[in-house]
């Protein structure tokens, strides 16, 4: 009876874990829309970039819209103090397909979406005396404007943005008011690095570090009390399970494979369901899981103090938990509230300080529970990711339309800021503002080989050097740096981050296990199952 139980709880374990890894990216947010699609031609060829228009009524300034710009007409400025701040005119008509009635001396004028293209509402604009010409849409998104495919003459002067419909209709009606309105026009650029991006770097990268070396210490300890055990058990005690198996998941080929159609299968539930519910039932599943990652951090960590020696070996049997030790009971409470008030105040502007302890400690964890035993599994997992990542992000245009990971990701259509299963810093020197981030997966799946790496060079007693770990570690950091250089210059558009990560991590490891003679070990054997003689001898004499 024990053999369906273990198989169902694996498979539970592999939905856990593949929940938690589906999102693997990172994202810094474009203001630049490349379009293959929309017709392109010379006078015509502009890329279709978000524009702030700051407004003022008379001398005070008041709300800063976003429009997008036009694919005709002079590119904008990029810096505020060379925009022109120009008085807004209402068009008379208002959708601006005939000369206005009222003069206009370089204002810039407002018109509506509808009964004439594009480009024939800024030719009217512009010989009216527009010096711009902002179009309202008739719904609250925006609308990539474009040059009709049989017109000939696209040769506009003025810049034209598009405003959304709530943006257009409270310029309207202060004007009628008879209140003067000025805006500026301009598109700043992002700089080329940002610092939250080196933040981010060192957070995932030190998050590595951190779980990999947990792993590798509680290996160790395992090992060596098996090995302490060993040499006095019985025969009856060599027939059962070693002690090993506790608290710990060896994942194997098929649950590498198998993480592939789970994960695919959570996102495009959460693309098809993405809703402000879900996202909120996404909360509470991450909250949940922070207790239990930040729960387990700081009992380990205290667990390192002699005052809380007691207290963490000390148990009570607590109703559907078993034994939990009183340490456990004590930081409980801690990790609960930690929880429920970021869940609570999420959408504040510094919350996202709260997501990140409370990710990097589920990451930590779920790194510390589910190991890779050795380099086969780990090439699978990773390969298996490797062609989910490349898939969800870019191949799934084709059919979808739109990339399914970084729609996720970002919550669209939920009227939220995102899922929360992901890192994120705050853009610090960006005109446009917005998050950094990365999804869990471009740590979690990387970081169970790392962690494999430093457990086979502690068990086999090697050292930094000549061991495996400092040079997973470095092809990680490596893979990830491309990674930010390749988001950069691809404007902010999420990249998938295993793309670059998995050819450098398993790349280096297989290169080096070939190299050194160890790849068949590393290939089938991974760690060893007791420590070499002169680790044994160590912890004899201790």
């Amino acid at each position: 009876m024990e053999v369906p139980t273990n198989r169902s709880r694996a498979v539970l374990q592999v939905a856990v874990f593949s929940l938690i890894c589906s999102f693997s990216f990172v994202f810094a947010g474009d203001i630049v829309h490349q379009d293959d699609i929309a017709p392109k031609r010379p006078g015509c060829d502009n890329n279709f970039v978000l524009v702030k228009v700051p407004t003022w009524i008379g001398d005070s300034e008041e709300e800063e819209f976003v429009g997008v710009g036009a694919r005709f007409g002079p590119t904008l400025e990029s810096k505020e103090k060379d925009a022109n701040k120009s008085r807004v005119a209402l068009a008379d008509p208002p959708d601006c397909c005939s000369t206005p009635k009222n003069k206009l001396t370089g204002e810039v004028i407002l018109v509506h979406r509808g009964n004439c293209s594009f480009t024939d509402k800024a030719h009217v604009a512009e010989a009216a005396g527009a010096s711009a010409i902002l179009i309202v849409n008739n719904q609250t998104e925006l609308f990539k404007m474009v040059c009709e495919p049989d017109e000939n003459n696209v040769h506009i002067g003025i810049p034209a943005v598009m405003l959304p419909q709530d943006a257009g209709s409270s310029l309207e009606t202060s004007i009628q008011n008879k209140l003067n309105v000025y805006v500026q026009l301009y598109s700043p650029k992002r700089p080329l690095v940002d610092v939250a991006e080196v933040f981010l770097w060192l957070m995932a990268v030190g998050t590595i570090l951190c779980a990999s070396y947990w792993s590798a210490w509680t290996a160790r300890e395992a090992a060596i009390e098996q090995d302490k055990i060993l040499k006095d058990a019985s025969d009856e005690y060599l027939n059962t399970e070693s002690s090993r198996s506790s608290g710990v998941v060896d994942i194997n080929t098929t649950s590498a494979v198998l993480f592939v159609v789970i994960a695919s299968c959570f996102l495009i539930m959460l693309y098809k369901l993405m809703s402000y519910w879900f996202i909120e039932v996404l909360v509470v599943l991450f909250a949940i899981g922070g207790v239990e990652g930040l729960q387990t951090c700081l009992v380990a960590l205290l667990s390192c103090f002699r005052c809380f020696d007691h207290a963490a070996q000390t148990f009570v049997k607590v109703p559907f938990l078993g034994a939990v030790s009183y340490l456990t009971l004590s930081v409980s409470p801690f990790c609960v509230t930690f929880a429920v008030v970021w869940a609570v105040y999420r959408r504040i502007s510094f919350a996202w300080i709260g997501q990140d302890i409370l990710g990097i400690a589920l990451i930590v964890t779920v790194i510390q529970i589910i190991r890779v035993p050795n380099l086969k599994v780990g090439t699978v997992l990773l390969s298996c990711a490797f062609l989910y990542d490349i898939f969800w992000v870019f191949v799934s245009k084709w059919w979808f339309h739109e990339s399914v990971m970084i729609m996720v990701a970002r919550g669209d259509k939920s009227g939220e800021d995102g899922i929360p299963m992901l890192l994120k810093i705050p853009r610090m020197f960006d005109p446009w503002g917005g998050y950094s981030i990365i999804g869990f997966g471009d740590i979690i799946l990387p970081g169970l080989l790392v962690a494999f790496s430093l457990r086979y060079d502690w068990l086999s007693n090697k050292s930094l050097r000549a061991g495996y770990f400092l040079w997973a570690m470095l092809a990680y950091g490596l893979g990830l740096l491309i990674t930010y250089v390749a988001l950069n210059l691809m404007d902010g558009h999420g990249q998938p981050a295993l793309l670059y990560i998995v050819p450098f991590t398993v790349g280096t490891l297989l290169t080096l296990g070939k190299h050194r003679g160890d790849l068949r070990h590393l290939w089938s054997k991974g760690e060893p199952d007791r420590l070499c003689p002169h680790v044994q001898l160590q912890s004899s004499e201790q």
